[in-house]
């Protein structure tokens, strides 16, 4: 484990390869899991806040779900996440020409149509903060479903860390995301 300010990362995080092929897995990650995605307090209004720019890319039996059960939802865990469609699917997906499910939030901020990108906890999917009292833990969650994923980041010798570059830059700043960096290279050399 390497601490940075308030977080503690897991090895993985540098040790790891990862590089999305979604051509390989057709975005299943906002389609499989036993749950909607993570949010924020603040994420939840902004979703809402922003919902009609991305709604025009939802389809009907998505625009449902949200209409019955809102914006976000409370999970078993008693977490707040993103609705599902058939406790399956992310309600704010849409599946485009290749047949790849993307966001459609995501989709609404490229198009310059809205300043909210996506939840956090997807820019950072593979890996999984815990927030404790006075630290975060970085995770990487390796699942099944990111086979082709770490097959790629191997491939183009991409580590974990920096494929999610922005993401991690986003949530937490240029300045802790350069002290990543110096401790990527220290943990590099520990390991050669």
């Amino acid at each position: 484990m390497i601490q940075i300010g308030n977080t503690i990362i897991s090895l993985d995080i540098f040790e790891k390869h990862f590089l999305c092929d979604l051509n390989a897995c057709k975005g299943v990650c906002c389609v499989d899991g036993d749950s909607g995605a993570p949010l924020t307090r603040e994420e939840a209004k902004l979703i809402e806040e922003n919902y009609l720019a991305f709604e025009p890319y939802l389809d009907k039996k998505y625009k449902d779900v949200i209409r019955e059960t809102g914006f976000s939802v409370i999970d078993s865990d008693g977490d707040l996440v993103t609705p599902l469609y058939n406790n399956r699917e992310c309600a704010y997906t849409y599946t485009d020409e290749q047949g790849i499910t993307k966001c459609a939030i995501e989709r609404a901020y490229f198009d310059g149509k809205s300043t909210f990108r996506k939840p956090v906890s997807c820019h950072l999917f593979p890996i999984r903060i815990t927030e404790y009292k006075n630290f975060d833990a970085i995770n990487y969650q390796q699942l099944d479903i990111c086979k082709a994923a770490r097959a790629c980041g191997i491939a183009k010798q991409v580590p974990l860390y920096v494929f999610l570059k922005d993401a991690l830059t986003r949530k937490y700043g240029p300045e802790w995301y350069a002290e990543l960096e110096v401790a990527a290279n220290h943990v590099k050399n520990t390991n050669q």
